[in-house]
């Protein structure tokens, strides 16, 4: 269950404005602070997003599950599900969510680490064309924050 701060945060992004994606990515910081407190390890930075992204569909943000052919079928069905989910909330057995959280706390820290963090964002970044990177940030200096 994501924190009662990380929701109001998505929400106050949804209010300003602001895409899926960012309101998402409160939940993804939660899922990252998790790891480096130790409350759970992951086995990449991707698990940790990907656990972030699930729990941000859960939540209710207007997250689209991802396209054919990026992630497994497995995975899709899953983003999907999560996002009907949002809507009518059914919880999984607590067997099945004891082994979950038995299994995350087996794995490293490493996954949150700054160093892996930017290995991750660079990697993402490349898969981007030029076009995409120069759209994402002239959007972004025209919807930044300015203090007055």
């Amino acid at each position: 269950m994501p924190e009662q701060e990380t929701i109001r945060r998505a929400r106050k992004d949804k209010r300003e404005g602001k895409a899926p994606s960012t309101q998402a990515g409160e939940f993804v910081r939660e899922e990252i602070e998790h790891v480096r407190e130790g409350k759970h390890g992951a086995r990449s930075t991707k698990q940790a997003i990907a656990i972030g992204l699930q729990k941000a569909r859960r939540a209710g943000v207007d997250l689209p599950p991802p396209k054919k052919g990026t992630t497994s079928e497995r995975t899709r069905k899953s983003a999907e599900h999560a996002i009907e989910e949002g809507r009518a909330h059914k919880k999984p057995s607590p067997r099945r969510s004891r082994a979950t959280r038995q299994a995350l706390k087996r794995e490293g820290h490493a996954a949150a680490s700054s160093k892996a963090l930017s290995r991750q964002a660079s990697s993402a970044a490349r898969k981007r064309s030029a076009a995409s990177r120069s759209q994402a940030a002239k959007k972004a200096a025209r919807t930044r924050k300015r203090t007055a």
